[in-house]
């Protein structure tokens, strides 16, 4: 190949790669490593976690991971639970722009984009069957169920337990043997 026919054969891959980047979906951005295994503990959470009957519309009623605000996970999360079942139940990831479309799913992650409206959300889920989970700051004293830390490169769990009896959810002590416990005031 001569260096002419070289520099055509790079220039049309380049090209190629810009134009493709043009028609890039969203959902399809890749999620580092962090929120990659973050997403498989949301996934582990729906198999520690037990629902009330009337957390569910129906017997097939799927059980629902939600993300509410910026999506850190990309199609990560939905690869993680695709052709999964908890209990006899489909797995299904949804995303929410408010608090107020959010009422339909089980696990809720809230993202750090909505770290200032943390008030607001969890008075709008009380009395939910909702594991919410989040790891901004204040997020278990703003009445969130499990937080994620990250403490010497490596994430660990901190749970408010009085939030997660107030959601009528039972944890597994698989899920709070290896997690720090807090009440919702002393995060």
């Amino acid at each position: 190949m001569t260096r002419l026919a070289r520099r055509m054969s790079m220039t049309i891959a380049v090209g190629a790669l810009l134009l493709a980047s043009l028609f890039h979906d969203a959902h399809a951005v890749t999620a580092t490593p962090e929120y990659q295994l973050k997403a498989v503990f949301l996934f582990n959470f729906t198999q520690f976690v037990e629902w009330p009957p009337q957390a569910f519309a129906n017997a097939n009623s799927p059980l629902i991971i939600g993300v509410l605000g910026s999506d850190p996970f990309g199609a990560y999360l939905d690869d993680t639970v695709r052709g999964e079942t908890v209990n006899g139940r489909a797995l299904l990831v949804k995303r929410y722009d408010s608090v107020d479309e959010a009422t339909d799913c089980h696990v809720l992650f809230v993202s750090r984009s909505e770290a200032a409206h943390q008030a607001e959300i969890f008075r709008k889920l009380k009395g939910k069957s909702i594991l919410t989970v989040g790891e901004s700051e204040g997020f278990i004293s703003a009445g969130g169920i499990i937080r994620f830390l990250t403490v010497s490169n490596k994430i660990r769990l901190r749970i408010g337990l009085d939030s997660a009896q107030q959601a009528s959810l039972t944890l597994s002590s698989k899920l709070l043997r290896p997690a720090d416990i807090v009440t919702s005031g002393s995060e």
